[in-house]
C-alpha cells in the first residue's frame, strides 16, 4: 500500500495475535525532513504522523484503503525523539464491521508509552 509518510520510518517486523490484534515494530528515520522542521536541534515525532502511522499499519494488516471517521481518547504521553528513541513498539487492537475499522493503539519505546489512542475508520 502507499503511504503518505514516504521514507518517514520502516515496518521492521510484526507479529498477530491470537486475538486479531498485531504488535509492529517500525523504526523512524530521524534524518526525514519532518524532523529538521519539528524542532530545530530538537526534533519531536509530531503526533499527525503517529496517527498516520497507526492507519497506514492499520491499512497494510487488513489489506483496505481506510479514512479516518472519529478518534478519541487520545493521549500523548512522552516525547518521541528520533535520535534517542527511534524504535518503536505499536500494539494494535483491531476489530471489523462490514463498513468500520475500530483501532485501539499503544505506542511505546522500552518501557515507556508514548501514546495510546482508539479510532474509528470507515473503510473505502
Amino acid at each position: 500500500m502507499q503511504t503518505i509518510l514516504t521514507d518517514f520510518y520502516t515496518l521492521q517486523s510484526y507479529e498477530k495475535a491470537e486475538n486479531g490484534g498485531f504488535t509492529a515494530h517500525i523504526l523512524l528515520h530521524k534524518d526525514h525532513d519532518i524532523f529538521k522542521g519539528h524542532f530545530p536541534g530538537n526534533p519531536v515525532t509530531p503526533g499527525v504522523c503517529m496517527m498516520q502511522i497507526v492507519k497506514e499499519l492499520t491499512e497494510e494488516f487488513i489489506g483496505r484503503k481506510l479514512f479516518l471517521r472519529t478518534a478519541s481518547n487520545v493521549k500523548f504521553m512522552a516525547i518521541i525523539n528520533p535520535f534517542e528513541t527511534p524504535e518503536l513498539t505499536m500494539s494494535l487492537n483491531i476489530s471489523e464491521s462490514e463498513t468500520e475499522v475500530k483501532v485501539k493503539n499503544t505506542t511505546s519505546f522500552g518501557e515507556t508509552i508514548a501514546l495510546k489512542m482508539s479510532v474509528n475508520y470507515t473503510k473505502i
